[in-house]
């Protein structure tokens, strides 16, 4: 019988969140805090989870804290989400990665764009099956954030991997989104808009389905009352939400998003629910620019 993947696909057309992986005073991971961040998501309403995303600092955890993580989040969440696990680096590594998150019960796994400086279109394909053949029972959603990637190459994979079931595209050019899927196959996939709720409207008007989420970890309510929005079709009171967290995703996406992480963890502090600290190379906030984030922190009635 030929698998469907109809409860994953199903799982990536909700507010995807990415989970913020909290450090204790000596620097480990606070699994205590883990724990209950993720609770909190989850009592909140959230239905999917992306451990290993990169609000989690993906690149900045070691492999057994990488590993540490999916286990926590598993054992947590139960069946109350579905899991979409973050993996990448060398394909040893992602493959390792995958196999771990199959053994613990995870349904997906999310491929991180490659960051080697030289990507061929078939090396792409090839980087992608390999983890993909790799887990032929998991769902396989690679995150997109180049430009130049051809959908075509998408079309590719999938025909050699049926598990290659969603994408989470990540380029901030809404009309180049819809050219890419368009390109693949819109129907053929489930397509996540990977930069989060400013560009949701925009990109659900051109055929995505689902949204990723670090804000998601300060305001559940605030990120399901723009995915009921755009499910709706209402774009007036989706634009609503985007006006109310738009000044929290400047801060965010300013620098190049050198404070994309920081920001969330500063909101998630002021509300005393985890330590602010990131890893290099992102940086805390510096002391002048906390209140800010607190105010709209407080500001969404959490």
């Amino acid at each position: 019988m030929t698998a469907t993947y109809e409860t994953q696909r199903a799982a990536l057309a909700e507010v995807v969140a990415i989970p913020v992986t909290p450090f204790a005073k000596d620097g480990t991971i606070d699994r205590d805090t883990h724990r209950a961040l993720l609770r909190r998501l989850l009592d909140g309403g959230v239905r999917t989870l992306t451990p290993n995303g990169n609000t989690g600092e993906f690149y900045a955890l070691t492999p057994a804290e990488r590993r540490l993580v999916t286990e926590l989040t598993i054992d947590e969440t139960g069946d109350r989400a579905t899991i979409l696990v973050g993996v990448g680096h060398d394909v040893p590594t992602a493959v390792a990665s995958a196999r771990h998150a199959r053994e613990l019960g995870a349904q997906m796994v999310m491929v991180h764009q490659p960051v080697h400086p030289y990507v061929s279109e078939g090396g792409w394909v090839d980087y992608h099956r390999a983890i993909a053949e790799a887990v032929p029972e998991l769902g396989v959603v690679p995150y997109i954030r180049s430009p130049v990637l051809p959908g075509a190459r998408l079309a590719d994979l999938a025909d050699i991997c049926p598990n290659v079931i969603g994408v989470k595209y990540a380029v901030p050019d809404a009309a180049r989104f819809a050219a890419f899927a368009r390109d693949a196959g819109l129907d053929r996939f489930v397509w996540v808009a990977g930069l989060a709720e400013p560009y949701a409207p925009s990109y659900f008007s051109a055929g995505a389905t689902g949204f990723t989420s670090g804000l998601v970890n300060v305001a559940p309510a605030v990120s399901l009352n723009m995915i009921e929005a755009l499910r709706a079709g209402d774009y007036p009171a989706a634009m609503k939400v985007w006006e109310q967290i738009r000044r929290f995703e400047e801060l965010r996406a300013a620098n190049t998003s050198a404070n994309n992480v920081t920001v969330v963890k500063e909101a998630l502090a002021s509300l005393g629910l985890c330590r602010r600290e990131v890893r290099p190379p992102s940086r805390e906030l510096p002391e002048s620019e906390r209140a800010e984030v607190a105010a709209i922190a407080a500001g969404w009635s959490i």
